[in-house]
């Protein structure tokens, strides 16, 4: 980790904590910052802030208010999840304070070469393969992830090297709160109309994501896929060379499939069929990771090596285990029709679909193709169990099972599966009706199936 003098001595206001906002006061501490950190959440039941509290932080529960910033503070680091409209946020803008997040702290003290991945879709998976690629057959240091993967970068940054390479999630939260910020390699996976209701529009959210590339120079690289006017477009501005990524045979200038071959630059990879997770969508994430991998030298057998045996993210069309024929897929994160949809379409062979969950007020008649296409069997629980049902039944599925929950929905799905088929857990509906997250969701169903097959998940 570099150790740079910017913040010695200076008073930082940490605005929010979980897991970046704990790392980045403990991160700004050791660069000899005076830090107070900020947290909604009551003392009595924020261990995270009695932590800090033991540990000589000023602390401050309760309401963000914006005379939280009387005191006076040379600079504000905001967790990502804080909108830019709160009261304390907006007088820190008034008053010229400068509002940071923990990305740019990380981007500041980096001693790794920086690999940092941001989109709408395809974030975590993109940036595991990359890792797994960078890390695979080599020579000197290694490859890490952090970010919006879920492991915080502000204290994976404190321990890599120069010898090592950081391969860093980030979301559009993040990126919004850069100035400085600047990777070696940036990957933008796509862009959607997502979290409006942050970013108020649609230009905003573009704005927020392409700050990735921002501070790059020509000594850097922009990986960006070519399967969209509009993303094609966006790689015009960056000073950056643009090593393009395409599923549609746009552009033969970086990683791409033809004829369901993976290349790049004309050089043949592997058969996209190959792919070990399911879907076109995760042929796009190997293609960007790809990209990564050969920009760094990474040979084609290390690359393929890795494609051949990732088995998916935790949660997210996770390959689980095969028995007596039966393919067991754990798709949790799928907390929408769209995940859904995304989900099932990677598969070619019959589907026993489990699904179900939090009711949000919304039907799902939109499904009725993809269930259609890829249903043979449905097993339904939680709250809208009924509503799916109904749409099951618009699509012709024949054998439509209602059950308690995602544990007993599994027996049921494999007496209703034959050797052949795929038993596939994506709900469709937040898990919040019966489970306190989608992780504990996905990992009952997990243990579901072993205990019904007597195997253990394959890692």
């Amino acid at each position: 980790m570099k150790q740079i003098t910017t913040y010695q001595n200076k008073k930082v206001l940490v605005l929010g904590l979980a897991k970046s906002g704990v790392n980045a006061a403990r991160l700004l501490k050791r660069l000899g910052a005076q830090v107070t950190v900020s947290d909604v959440k009551p003392l009595a039941e924020n261990q995270d802030a009695q932590d800090l509290k033991a540990d000589g932080f000023t602390v401050i529960t309760g309401e963000q208010t914006a005379d939280l910033l009387d005191p006076g503070y040379d600079y504000i680091v905001k967790n990502p999840g804080i909108f830019y409209d709160v009261p304390v946020v907006k007088r820190a803008l008034a008053e010229k304070i400068p509002v940071i997040g923990e990305m740019e702290l990380v981007g500041e003290v980096a001693d790794a070469e920086l690999v940092a991945v941001t989109g709408s879709n395809g974030k975590t998976t993109t940036t595991t393969m990359i890792q797994k690629m960078l890390d695979r057959d080599r020579k000197a240091g290694k490859a890490v992830y952090a970010g919006n993967i879920g492991i915080p970068a502000s204290k994976v940054v404190q321990d890599v090297t120069p010898a090592d390479s950081l391969v860093l999630e980030v979301s559009s939260f993040m990126l919004v709160a850069t100035t400085e910020f600047h990777p070696h390699i940036a990957v933008l996976t796509n862009i959607f109309s997502n979290h409006l209701d942050y970013h108020k529009t649609r230009a905003n959210y573009v704005a927020a994501k392409m700050k990735i590339t921002a501070n790059q120079t020509g000594d850097d690289y922009f990986v960006v896929n070519f399967d969209n006017p509009e993303w094609r477009d966006l790689s015009q501005n960056t000073k950056a060379q643009v090593v393009p990524f395409s599923r549609q045979d746009q552009s033969e200038a970086g990683a791409y499939e033809k004829a369901g071959v993976l290349y790049f630059k004309g050089e043949k990879i592997m058969p996209a069929s190959e792919i070990k997770v399911p879907g076109d969508h995760n042929v796009e994430n190997a293609l960007a990771a790809i990209a990564v991998a050969k920009i760094k030298g990474v040979s084609t057998a290390a690359i393929v090596a890795v494609l051949r045996t990732f088995g998916g993210v935790r949660h997210r069309t996770q390959y689980v285990l095969e028995a007596e024929g039966r393919q067991y897929y754990n798709d949790s994160k799928a907390t929408d029709m769209e995940a859904t949809e995304m989900a099932l379409k990677g598969f070619k062979a019959p589907v026993v679909l489990l699904a179900g969950g939090l009711d949000r007020g919304y039907t799902f008649e939109k499904m009725v193709p993809a269930f259609k296409e890829h249903v043979k069997a449905i097993v339904l629980f939680g709250q809208t169990a009924k509503l799916l049902a109904e749409t099951a039944k618009q699509a012709g599925i024949k054998t439509i099972k209602m059950t308690e929950n995602v544990e007993t929905a599994v027996p049921v799905a494999y007496d209703l599966s034959e050797p052949g088929d795929i038993v596939l857990l994506s709900p469709a509906n937040a898990s919040w009706d019966q489970y306190p997250n989608f992780e504990v969701r996905g990992d009952r169903f997990i243990k579901a199936v072993e205990q019904l097959t007597g195997q253990q998940e394959e890692k």
